[in-house]
């Protein structure tokens, strides 16, 4: 009797229109915020013993903190950082990791620190091959904010997986110095070490482009410590619309092969298609893999195809299909002359100048891509098409300087590589 009582109580209050029954039900949440990629440094092993470039940093480091700086492209309330292990034979250990605002030099900004947690735990142990995201942490950031990241490596750590040309200065100093104002310190290297993407919490309509390519895409020639890079300059642009743009370029990276970093096609999910709010990918790739072949640097190598390029970037375009991601290409720029006064000799000759060509035709006209950015139209010099415009030239006839980079950047129409959405 007794829970048939209870029963028919339950049933009255039911039909009373709901208006019980609704004073209890929780409210509507609101729109749901949503984590986004807004940096990055796409992760590359050291070298193999003997390759003409010094990687320039330390075999390992023990009981150090390494300070880096990183300007991001979106910002917002919260922020998590991601940190990779993906080279590593071994598991890392991290003894603490704090993100602040970056003041001047290894300076953070008073009252900005934060310490990272990863579970709650303000250690945190790596596994081989794996990444580490932290747990989010309130912190106000601005668009293209500039943001220090302290990780503090307490035993000896070999050094297994870095960013070579990070083009921003790093600090290096002994002890915890994780929440230090200022490290001062005459150890410094413009490479990222374990470092690899921050997050931020951003609105649902946010949008994440991201740039992935070589050296040009990297920043070589460009100025140390200025963002400057062909895709800085386009978050400058895109922060205003809500689009962060991400760079997941390797200096030496090849569609094809291995050597400086791990090849396009196996790095593409990693470095580009898992990461967080990804919308559009732009592709600017495939200039080493036609200058290598015969230089002083893959010397027994073949030439090149262009149908074998073709072919990857055909590979690349299917699975960002597959991820409903919209894949733009990019001409590849003029490099007549390319490197011929440094240790990579032969890099250019005029039967790999077809190549590119051919190659740039089928960007241009295959229909394959979602849309085309010409980079080659708007960095050659119309009076001899196959060298860099000298305006442009960092020197060395391959890689842009700052003036490049920004001309590359403003040659991007923002509503043909967007879309309609």
């Amino acid at each position: 009797m007794k829970h048939q009582k209870i029963l028919a109580i339950l049933a009255t209050l039911s039909m009373l229109n709901g208006s019980v029954l609704a004073a209890v039900a929780p409210e509507a949440p609101p729109a749901t915020l949503h984590w986004v990629a807004s940096w990055s440094a796409s992760p590359q092993p050291i070298w193999e013993p003997g390759f003409a470039l010094s990687t320039n940093i330390p075999a390992s480091l023990s009981n150090q903190t390494v300070r880096q700086i990183a300007r991001i492209s979106l910002g917002g309330k919260r922020a998590r950082v991601v940190l990779s292990n993906e080279f590593g034979t071994t598991p890392l250990t991290l003894g603490a990791a704090h993100i602040a605002l970056a003041g001047d030099g290894s300076g953070i900004v008073a009252g900005t620190d934060r310490t990272l947690t990863f579970g709650g735990r303000e250690t945190v142990t790596i596994a081989p091959g794996a990444p580490a995201v932290s747990d989010p942490v309130d912190l106000e950031l601005a668009p293209l904010a500039q943001v220090a990241v302290s990780i503090f490596l307490p035993q000896i750590t070999s050094l297994t997986t870095f960013h070579w040309d990070g083009k921003q200065t790093a600090y290096i100093a002994p002890g915890n110095l994780t929440a230090a104002p200022l490290i001062d310190t005459a150890q410094t290297m413009d490479a990222r070490l374990f470092l690899s993407t921050i997050l931020v919490e951003a609105r649902p309509a946010t949008r994440v482009v991201a740039a992935f390519g070589d050296s040009i895409t990297d920043g070589g020639g460009s100025t140390v410590n200025r963002n400057q890079r062909w895709p800085d300059l386009l978050a400058q642009r895109l922060a205003p619309q809500d689009v962060a743009v991400i760079n997941a370029g390797i200096s030496g990276a090849r569609v094809l092969s291995d050597k400086m970093g791990v090849n396009a096609l196996a790095r593409f999910e990693r470095d580009v298609l898992n990461q967080p709010g990804l919308d559009t990918v732009i592709l600017l790739m495939g200039i080493n893999d036609i200058g290598w072949p015969g230089s002083s640097f893959t010397p027994q190598d073949p030439a090149l195809a262009a149908e074998r390029l073709i072919d990857g970037y055909r590979q690349l375009i299917a699975r960002a299909r597959l991820h409903h991601v919209r894949i733009v290409g990019a001409t590849l720029t003029p490099f007549e002359g390319a490197l011929q006064d440094t240790e990579l000799k032969s890099y250019y000759s005029e039967s790999k100048e077809k190549t590119r060509q051919a190659v740039n035709r089928w960007i241009r006209g295959s229909g394959q891509f979602d849309a085309v950015i010409d980079f080659d139209a708007a960095m050659r010099d119309p009076a001899h098409t196959g060298r860099l415009l000298p305006a442009y030239d960092c020197g060395d006839h391959l890689h842009p300087g700052d003036a490049g980079y920004r001309a590359m950047a403003e040659a991007i129409d923002l509503t043909t590589l967007l879309g309609r959405r």
